[in-house]
């Protein structure tokens, strides 16, 4: 899938997730390059969600460079010092503390932040990962994500945590230099009353689907900033498509993960127990699943060879859609399980489909071949049963 253009660094964010951990496999196994160096980092290297705490000191550091005016205040108290009165806190949002440049006066921003508003430091992380990797090319795949219900839950935390780290890896990104930035969408942000199949072209053509909406605006938002970048800096900034991914790596929580490795992990269940599987909803929504072994290799083929800012959707077409049933039914037949299968149809079945076409992928690489989804079933179910006590659930 072509060379490499000079020597790469390449930073993936997210690294420890689903598809960061394929595409450290299909980079370990072969598909990385002479002249391709691969960083992969999760949130234990750096917290990479918040805006940045600027504390006491760097703001009366700051303050203090202005021109002393008659009657001017502490740069962030009420009290008379030197420069102009640049910024206040209420106090019912942070108590005032000693200001550690002037100890005579009390400060609204103290060195570090209280626990309310502890995430506000983390910026100065993102960006202090980016000046120690220094990365040419960087993946950006990290994200809060998670399945149907937790998304109809906290629609406000999945718009807030996804700005913040989008806005934080690609402000970051521009500020160090890099050449391109890859970061990954979903098909959730297309509309919900739509045509199909969808295609890129119709990202912003109306509001997505009710039960996601937080998570889905903010990643259609990195499709905007993307072509603000390129219309400004003329930043190479783009962004794929995947359909549902699934594989070794996924979070197979009942609760918050996706559909199929949550059924993958009830069917483990079910069969320890020897009880009935049961399948939130009718199991007539369709979706197109994507191997994330497969999703891997078409990410580095578009780090490497896709220069377009105008994102791409990365599909099985849509003749290998399947509905929930049917993967249910793949899922029973992988893990061996003989027993009851029954569908609770009170929980809400979510969008119904969101058929995606594939023909742009196909006009790029026409003979790119995906894994069947039964055997990609297979070998993700082995994944999970033999590795049950590490996996995430």
């Amino acid at each position: 899938m072509g060379e490499p253009q000079g020597s790469m660094r390449i930073l993936v964010t997210g690294g420890s997730g689903l598809v960061g951990k394929a595409i450290q496999k299909v980079v370990a196994d072969g598909a990385g390059l002479p002249g391709e160096d691969w960083v992969f980092v999760s949130s234990k290297d750096a917290d990479l969600t918040w805006l940045a705490w600027p504390g006491c000191a760097w703001l009366c550091s700051w303050a203090n460079t202005l021109p002393s005016l008659p009657g001017s205040l502490h740069p962030h108290t009420s009290q008379a010092l030197g420069p102009p009165s640049l910024l206040t806190v209420p106090p019912a949002i942070v108590p005032p503390s000693p200001c550690t440049q002037h100890p005579n006066l009390e400060c609204w921003f103290p060195p570090e932040p209280p626990d309310s508003l502890a995430p506000h430091r983390d910026a100065a992380q993102t960006r202090a990962l980016f000046e120690k990797v220094r990365p040419t090319h960087v993946i950006h795949l990290a994200a809060m994500v998670g399945g149907l219900f937790r998304n109809i839950k906290y629609n406000l935390d999945f718009w807030r945590k996804n700005v913040h780290i989008n806005d934080n890896v690609l402000h970051s990104a521009f500020e160090v230099g890099a050449c391109k930035v890859v970061s990954c969408l979903s098909t959730c942000i297309f509309p919900d009353k739509t045509t199909y199949p969808i295609d890129e072209t119709m990202i912003h053509n109306g509001p997505p689907h009710s039960s996601n909406f937080g998570y889905s605006y903010a990643k259609r938002m990195i499709d905007v900033q993307n072509r603000a970048y390129f219309q400004q800096y003329g930043c190479t900034f783009t962004a794929v498509i995947p359909t549902n991914v699934f594989g070794p790596h996924d979070n197979f929580n009942i609760e918050d993960g996706h559909v199929l490795p949550g059924l993958i992990h009830k069917v483990h269940l079910a069969k320890s127990s020897s009880s009935a599987l049961t399948v939130w909803g009718t199991g007539k929504p369709r979706r197109q699943f994507i191997y994330s072994l497969d999703l891997a290799q078409l990410f580095i083929w578009v780090l490497r060879e896709y220069n377009e800012v105008e994102p791409i959707i990365l599909s099985v077409g849509e003749e290998d859609e399947v509905s929930i049933k049917e993967a249910a039914e793949a899922v029973v037949e992988a893990m061996d399980f003989h027993g009851e299968v029954t569908f609770d149809t009170s929980k809400s079945d979510g969008q119904f489909k969101k058929t995606a076409s594939n023909s742009k992928l196909r006009t790029y690489l026409p003979d790119f071949r995906f894994t069947p989804f039964k055997q990609a079933v297979k070998e993700t179910c082995a994944w999970f049963t033999d590795n049950y006590e590490q996996a995430r659930k």
